[in-house]
């Protein structure tokens, strides 16, 4: 049986009722939706096999494009802290889980809902469908390489690896970017859609990136940075405030003390910060 599930192959309609044809296999039996189009009794029909939530063996003429050994982008839709998280690949009924075993350790880089992840799929030995993460070599495959005329162009895309040394994504025009951590405020989580510019370029073509906003960017829109800063620190806080040295402020947001206070000043006035025991702390969100 497990040669069928997350696979290709054609079957016999061999009966139907209102709502599905049933298709044969190999002596197993698939339901086959009645909404995918119209079929004949005696007819073969090529779909994918699977089992729905409710453990049916199904089949859908819709092929998804994460199969086994094809690799391809799905939706995070939920999560589950003794599983992992699971992944829309197109199943009208069944979205797939990826195991916490291919996870980061540290749960809050976890992918959320609305994150993609790239993944193929396997089925273990109690027909039970995986999705497996696209390894590095997938991600060579897929890119392109990036060249000069890429500096200082804004780019988006996918987390796919976490490293000590730093982030690695697949851009939208699928080059690989780098993130190091210098030139982040916070580590994104794996699957998350950043948005990010090009400072240089590798000799591999690899696309050194920073998420970081420009320096006349960040003039204009420093209340807004530290806000989003916020938004995604643990707790809503973080241990930087107007009695913080003028060089921390400087590595970690990129402007000056007197423009971080001018900031701080109007989100304490606009009551959306507050400051104590050395922490600031968001209170009121952004819309």
């Amino acid at each position: 049986m497990n040669e069928l599930l997350a696979s290709v192959f054609s079957g016999l309609i061999i009966d139907e009722n209102e709502e599905n044809y049933f298709v044969q296999k190999n002596g197993v039996t698939f339901k086959l939706a009645k909404s995918e189009g119209e079929h004949a009794l005696g007819e073969a029909v090529e779909g994918f096999g699977y089992q729905n939530q409710k453990q049916d063996y199904c089949m859908t003429t819709i092929i998804p494009k994460s199969r086994k050994g094809h690799y391809a982008f799905g939706e995070v839709t939920d999560s589950r802290r003794d599983l992992g998280v699971f992944v829309n690949i197109g199943l009208p009924d069944k979205d797939v889980a990826v195991s916490l075993d291919e996870l980061p350790t540290m749960r809050e880089l976890w992918p959320k809902k609305g994150d993609r992840l790239m993944v193929s799929l396997r089925v273990d030995h109690k027909d039970r469908i995986w999705g497996s993460l696209a390894e590095e070599k997938i991600f060579q495959a897929l890119s392109k390489r990036g060249n000069d005329t890429l500096k200082n162009q804004d780019v988006t895309g996918t987390v796919y690896r976490l490293k000590l040394v730093g982030t690695y994504i697949l851009t939208d025009d699928f080059y690989i970017g780098f993130i190091h951590p210098s030139e982040r405020f916070q580590e994104p989580r794996l699957g998350e859609q950043v948005k990010g510019r090009v400072i240089g370029v590798r000799p591999d073509g690899v696309l050194n990136l920073s998420l970081k906003p420009r320096a006349h960017e960040a003039i204009s829109d420093d209340a807004a940075m530290i806000v989003a800063f916020l938004e995604r620190a643990p707790e809503n806080q973080m241990n930087y405030t107007d009695k913080s040295s003028p060089e921390e402020i400087k590595q970690m947001f990129g402007i000056s003390k007197g423009q971080f206070k001018r900031a701080l000043g109007n989100l304490m006035k606009q009551r959306m910060v507050e400051q104590k025991d050395g922490v600031t702390k968001l209170i009121k969100k952004s819309n």
